[in-house]
């Protein structure tokens, strides 16, 4: 999309400070949207609105009380267009048994809280504008097993649930929801063993700007209800979840329950 395409929008980025949402932030910001950037770490998030010329809130996105202070924000400038709901941690525990209930609580509260209460606080805005977009972050640890943390897989997994479930109520209302689900991304979250690690391997990094580029594709696209991957070589592209089984009665055949989806929206 070029430059001046999204003028007048207002976007509001989670995690903004770097990695992912810095580089959506950047991108966002190039194509005419004001952005609020939101991150734990105010001073990172100021810098950020000092450079694209819009504000900043410091959030810890899993505290919901915070999130008033975030759609005050987005409010001042005309309400949220966009919302990428971005911020994410890892917990680095394989052995479930070495997984403290501070580590649990926290990546539960950044991974899933940080995007179900983002969308509660920001879908409003949009609704009274008639459109929007909201763009989460899952992984493709959210499309696949991922056994060096599951429960980072886990979160993964429930934002794209929640992604999928939200799709067809706000579609109704003229609001898209999509997540968006990278392989193995050049952010701080990759610390030098793992970089080793794959180094050795010959295993490539994406470069967050690729998955900025996803990101504007689910907000500009109209597709709504989509786990878009993003893999090296790959343009942004919905993957396509099967059709799950039904009964296997003569009078029920392949039905399933009322106000359920049987597959994914198109």
């Amino acid at each position: 999309m070029p430059e001046g395409s999204l003028q007048g929008k207002v976007a509001v980025v989670t995690g903004a400070a770097s990695g992912i949402g810095l580089a959506t932030s950047r991108r966002l910001s190039a194509m005419g949207a004001q952005v609020v950037a939101v991150d734990v770490d105010g001073e990172a998030a100021k810098q950020v609105a000092g450079e694209l010329g819009g504000r900043s809130v410091e959030a810890d996105v899993s505290r919901s009380e915070l999130w008033p202070s975030v759609a005050d924000a987005a409010q001042e400038l005309g309400g949220a267009d966009i919302a990428v709901l971005n911020a994410g941690v890892t917990t680095g525990v394989e052995d479930i048994t070495a997984l403290s209930d501070d580590q649990y609580r926290r990546i539960m509260g950044v991974n899933v809280d940080g995007v179900v209460f983002g969308t509660r606080a920001l879908v409003p805005q949009m609704l009274a504008k008639g459109a929007g977009s909201v763009v989460a972050t899952s992984s493709l640890a959210g499309l696949i097993a991922f056994p060096g943390d599951p429960v980072y897989t886990l979160t993964k997994h429930a934002v794209v649930g929640f992604v999928r479930a939200m799709a067809p109520r706000l579609a109704e209302q003229g609001v898209t929801i999509n997540a968006v689900c990278p392989s193995l991304v050049d952010t701080p979250l990759i610390d030098g063993e793992i970089r080793d690690t794959l180094a050795g391997a010959g295993f490539p990094l994406i470069a967050p700007e690729a998955v900025a580029d996803a990101m504007v594709y689910c907000v500009t696209e109209g597709h709504s209800g989509e786990a878009v991957f993003v893999q090296l070589g790959w343009p942004p592209t919905a993957y396509r979840f099967g059709h799950p089984p039904g009964p296997r009665l003569p009078e029920a055949q392949g039905k399933v329950p009322p106000g359920w989806l049987a597959e994914q929206p198109s």
